[in-house]
């Protein structure tokens, strides 16, 4: 079983944030094949499930903010017995050009709150993520600028680059190995 986690903030106010990049890349995924959350309060998030090609996976939107996000992914992993090695986190990349894709097997947390709880909870730096490029601003400062919300025309660029982690998703959920997704979807720009 697999799970699939979208980073970001729970709430109307932050939508289309940048901060939310990866709430929007599973939103689309569910969009796509049908699927609807439901909020799970022992597991402090919101849960889809979905079965491709008989492989099953679950699709996690956490509810505990961004600096706290562990918490419910290892809440999720316990409860459905997990491996981390059958998890895939998508977040913002601060960065990155706006709607640029990475792929990495493992790393730091690189400054990102999401990843620092998710590596103090889990207990490890090796997990696959996508990192989606949110771009970084000479004038505005980091915490306003990932809680900003996206301009229209980075809106495009950005929903164009949800479609592509969709396959992304459907690739891991279909066990295609991790290190033929990185090299067919990563981008180097």
């Amino acid at each position: 079983m697999k799970l699939v986690v979208g980073l970001g903030n729970p709430g109307s106010q932050y939508e289309n944030t940048r901060h939310n990049a990866g709430f929007m890349a599973v939103d689309t995924f569910a969009k796509n094949n049908s699927l609807s959350f439901r909020v799970e309060p022992k597991l402090k998030g919101m849960l889809a499930s979905v079965t491709l090609n008989g492989h099953k996976a679950f699709l996690l939107k956490p509810l505990t903010y961004m600096n706290l996000s562990g918490e419910s992914i290892l809440a999720v992993m316990r409860y459905y017995k997990i491996s981390v090695e059958d998890i895939l986190i998508i977040s913002d990349d601060l960065d990155s050009p706006t709607g640029r894709i990475r792929i990495r097997t493992s790393g730091s947390a690189g400054g990102h709150n999401g990843h620092k709880s998710i590596i103090s909870q889990v207990g490890t730096e090796e997990y696959k993520r996508v990192k989606l490029g949110i771009g970084r601003s000479d004038t505005i400062p980091v915490i306003d600028w990932v809680l900003h919300r996206f301009e229209e025309s980075e809106l495009a660029v950005i929903n164009q680059a949800c479609e592509k982690i969709d396959k992304i998703i459907t690739d891991f959920i279909n066990e295609v190995p991790f290190y033929k997704i990185s090299s067919v979807y990563s981008e180097k720009k």
